[in-house]
């Protein structure tokens, strides 16, 4: 049999073959895969595939032979199964940090860690919401960078800007550029934000800035500012965050419906300790960030929902009511 030029990567190319074409209900017969092998200009007569495949099974493909009439060699199990895959793409889908075009280019990829066949399933994942992607297309390599600094101890420079009523970008310090220690990289609320030291701010010595409205994101020479990194919890931190603003941290204890206990947990962990009041209330106490975001997540619950102390909470939650009342007063 004339050998042709891609003969020596026979066993490479039938590994694509199986890897892309088959799976637990598509198999391919050692004839089947012989022809498949001559869309690569490779001649192969099925006892060459059998020792192929043997030798793909000793380097760690699990490629299994189903017997019978509809019998046939496939890929039983990969890096990635299936519904992991549909997790990951529904994850890049729904993340509104991640660009349009930039979730098209990762689900492709995804998509290559399945079959053929499986593939199909995973596009029909895509749809699954139309919520709103951000614009910047760079923020991929603006993480790079950030992890970049972090891992090295080094500072950033960088750009902050919000949008204006046309969409426009609008820099923030008239363009000027903010330098910072970046510290972590956390996903709160659908974004993704830095938490970047604040040195000689002892009330609050952290800030938040959301990676989608950074631009510009260099990391320098110079070095980190010094902070308890051992001591610092990320987790922690963005349990005290409310849309991550920031502000003074405080000990707050609430009064609130026992039917939202699940809430609770869900935004400030399981160990907390809650205390019940009687039937239908009970009190517990966290630490959280004093800002209006705070007390706006405290408004939503209307009468479910009461700030016992400090005062000064309570002080701030009568304001904002009296603030947000004027607009609808005459």
């Amino acid at each position: 049999m004339p050998r042709s030029s891609n003969q020596k990567l026979k066993p490479l190319y039938l590994a694509r073959i199986l890897l892309e074409r088959t799976d637990e209900n598509n198999v391919l017969t050692a004839q089947e895969l012989a022809d498949a092998l001559k869309t690569y200009g490779i001649e192969s007569g099925r006892k060459a595939i059998y020792d192929d495949i043997e030798a793909l099974q000793q380097y760690g493909i699990d490629i299994e032979n189903r017997k019978g009439k509809d019998g046939g060699y496939y890929v039983l199990s990969r890096d990635f199964e299936l519904p992991e895959l549909k997790l990951l793409v529904d994850a890049v889908q729904s993340s509104r940090f991640i660009s349009v075009k930039k979730s098209e280019e990762l689900i492709g990829k995804l998509s290559k860690l399945a079959s053929i066949s499986q593939a199909k399933e995973l596009k029909r994942q895509v749809y699954v919401t139309g919520r709103a992607k951000t614009s910047n297309a760079v923020v991929f390599y603006s993480i790079d960078s950030l992890h970049t600094a972090i891992n090295e101890g080094k500072k950033i420079s960088f750009k902050y800007f919000d949008y204006s009523v046309n969409k426009r970008r609008d820099y923030r310090k008239n363009g000027e550029p903010y330098i910072r220690t970046p510290v972590a990289l956390c996903w709160s609320d659908d974004n993704y934000y830095m938490i970047a030291c604040r040195p000689g701010d002892d009330s609050d010595p952290f800030a938040q800035f959301r990676v989608d409205r950074m631009s510009d994101v260099t990391v320098l020479d110079e070095p980190a500012d010094d902070f308890n990194r051992a001591g610092f919890n990320v987790a922690e931190y963005a349990k005290k965050m409310f849309g991550m603003y920031s502000g003074k941290s405080i000990t707050a204890t609430l009064s609130l419906d026992k039917s939202l206990v699940g809430l609770v947990l869900d935004h400030f962990g399981n160990d907390i300790r809650m205390t019940s009041l009687d039937k239908t209330r009970f009190t517990v106490s966290v630490d959280v960030s004093e800002s209006h975001v705070f007390l706006a997540w405290v408004i939503q619950f209307g009468k479910r929902a009461e700030i016992l102390s400090p005062d000064s909470l309570r002080v701030a939650m009568c304001k904002l009511l009296d603030e947000c009342k004027c607009n609808y007063l005459d």
